[in-house]
């Protein structure tokens, strides 16, 4: 069905009037505030009814919720900024006197009826030019026509006052709005929460890898450590055998020095042409030759004295317990005695996963 646009008339149906009226619509319900009038941290006004309505419908939320006094959070449905109650919940935002006192102001001058300027057009029939649209068809679900219902094509449907569908239906909407509101803000603080568990398994995660890379650097230190005293006990030996060796070179010196001039005094002594005078001196000779010969007994090195091939280590069963290092869960990691880092939560009542020990 077809409509044309008539206007009713109404006193004081200026621009800036209706421009004041419009910042007397409620973002929730559409009408006019409904006093009380409260104003939120980010300085829209809303309906304390709606506000509650908001607040109730953005509860569910939350967890371990209490009655509406116990304080929560919910979104403005203007600008989405995130408005915390206190405990007295929707109670404890302060009322907009101002607002009020404007409602009262206007209430009482204006000569209109204080509704959105869309209420103030008639829609006619375009079937009865004369006859306002002033019911609702239930059956086709359209505006019509008194005279329709009576002689037209709606004579055998059923319909209402229009009032009554426009009163029901707008509250249907106002409802929607809600829900459709406290859904985003459900959707918007689910997303905030997965920030925040992005944020928090990102902090945990640096927090284990760090964990284990102090471990690992522990066990590089215990090898470290083992590592130089076992060295130092190769040097040791090492030590004690070079200064032996050497020491026996120094007396196999000695000797060899000792029998090289003994050597020379006997060749000299051969030497001698006068026979009285090599008797005197062979005699001597002889003495040091033998004394000589019988030192040069001296102590030796036994076999294999050099070889330093027992300092063996047996390194595979620890290189296999290395290679078999891994993270320990349940029983095994509570057994161990070895504490990791605790693990943060985004929230009181949400648990995190127990941190894994190595």
């Amino acid at each position: 069905m077809n409509f044309t646009l008539g206007f009713k008339p109404a006193m004081g149906d200026s621009s800036s009037v209706e421009n004041l009226e419009k910042q007397l619509i409620c973002p929730i319900c559409l009408e006019i505030f409904t006093k009380p009038v409260v104003i939120l941290p980010c300085q829209h006004n809303l309906c304390r009814k709606c506000a509650n309505d908001v607040y109730q419908a953005s509860n569910p939320l939350w967890q371990n919720r209490g009655p509406v006094s116990a304080g929560g959070r919910f979104r403005c449905p203007s600008c989405r900024h995130e408005v915390v109650l206190d405990r007295h919940g929707v109670y404890g935002l302060q009322r907009n006197l101002l607002v009020e006192n404007i409602i009262d102001i206007y209430k009482s001058e204006s000569t209109r009826p204080l509704l959105p300027k869309t209420e103030q057009q008639q829609l006619m029939c375009d079937q009865h030019e004369e006859e306002k649209i002033n019911i609702y068809c239930l059956t086709c679900e359209t505006p019509t026509c008194s005279m329709c219902k009576v002689f037209g094509a709606h004579k055998d449907c059923d319909v209402a006052p229009l009032p009554d569908i426009y009163k029901r239906q707008k509250t249907e909407l106002s409802d929607a709005i809600a829900i459709l509101v406290a859904g985003n803000d459900r959707t918007q603080a689910l997303i905030s929460q997965m920030e925040d568990i992005c944020r928090t398994v990102k902090e945990n995660g640096h927090r284990q890898m760090q964990y284990i890379s102090d471990k690992f650097d522990e066990l590089y230190a215990i090898l470290e450590d083992r590592k130089r005293e076992l060295i130092e006990t190769v040097g040791r030996e090492q030590d004690q055998k070079l200064s032996r060796v050497r020491s026996l070179i120094r007396r196999h010196g000695d000797h060899l020095e000792m029998s090289v001039k003994l050597v020379e005094t006997a060749i000299q002594s051969m030497e001698e042409p006068q026979m009285a005078v090599f008797l005197q001196s062979a005699k001597e000779v002889f003495k040091k030759i033998t004394d000589t010969a019988k030192a040069s007994n001296i102590e030796r090195t036994e076999a294999g004295y050099e070889s330093m091939a027992h300092f063996i280590i047996n390194t595979e069963n620890v290189a296999d317990t290395l290679r078999g290092i891994d993270f320990q869960t349940g029983e095994d990691g509570e057994d161990s005695g070895d504490e990791g880092p605790e693990d943060l939560t985004t929230s009181p009542g949400q648990a995190g996963e127990s941190g894994r020990r190595i």
